[in-house]
């Protein structure tokens, strides 16, 4: 039986890794934007994850026309109004690093009272040219001040999944996909391949 191929459009290779091993019991060709030379460049300017996530899928697409799977994530913070949201890999600018960007939410944290209140947010997308599904999912917890645990990528090491004592940074990727924002997402988009 012949894999069905379906890109998913990202270049984040730790984001590859979570969705993988999600997907690891589809029959599928699991591609990313890495796979390509000329990939687009979506700015991701929309005032919302799922606005961000058709966005990338619609530009993948009409650029490759396969099957598409995009998604936008982030971390919303009770204190903060819900930030860094949207921009939380670029929290501290274009091209910023987890590390500039973890040091920003504990300092713009500093000013309020424990515990800190968030939760990780996945809106994600499937796009074929002609159907568009949107799923989301979510990861509640709570933000530390000190970082713990190399697994992980972004504000992992400073989140604390509700039920544990372990970051998710702490976790390792098979205990992170039981319970992470992104599995809930892509679950019910594997519901939905499975059903295509």
């Amino acid at each position: 039986m012949t894999q069905k191929r379906i890109l998913i459009a990202t270049t984040n290779k730790g984001k590859m890794e979570d969705i993988r091993e999600i997907f690891k019991d589809l029959n599928l060709k699991i591609l990313s934007l890495l796979d390509f030379d000329n990939y687009p460049e979506v700015i991701e300017d929309a005032g919302t994850f799922e606005a961000n996530a058709i966005k990338k899928a619609k530009a993948a697409y009409d650029l490759f026309k396969l099957p598409v799977i995009a998604d936008d994530s982030g971390l919303s913070v009770e204190q903060l109004d819900g930030a860094p949201g949207v921009i939380s890999a670029r929290y501290t600018g274009e091209n910023a690093t987890d590390e500039q960007n973890n040091k920003k939410l504990i300092a713009e944290l500093e000013k309020f009272s424990e515990p800190y209140l968030a939760k990780y947010i996945c809106i994600a997308v499937y796009y074929d040219g002609n159907n568009l599904k949107i799923v989301n999912g979510d990861c509640k917890g709570r933000i530390i001040r000190q970082g713990r645990g190399t697994n992980g990528f972004g504000y992992d090491p400073y989140f604390i999944p509700d039920g544990y004592e372990l970051t998710m940074g702490e976790l390792s990727l098979q205990e992170k996909n039981k319970i992470s924002h992104r599995l809930k997402a892509f679950e019910q988009l594997k519901e939905i391949l499975i059903n295509l």
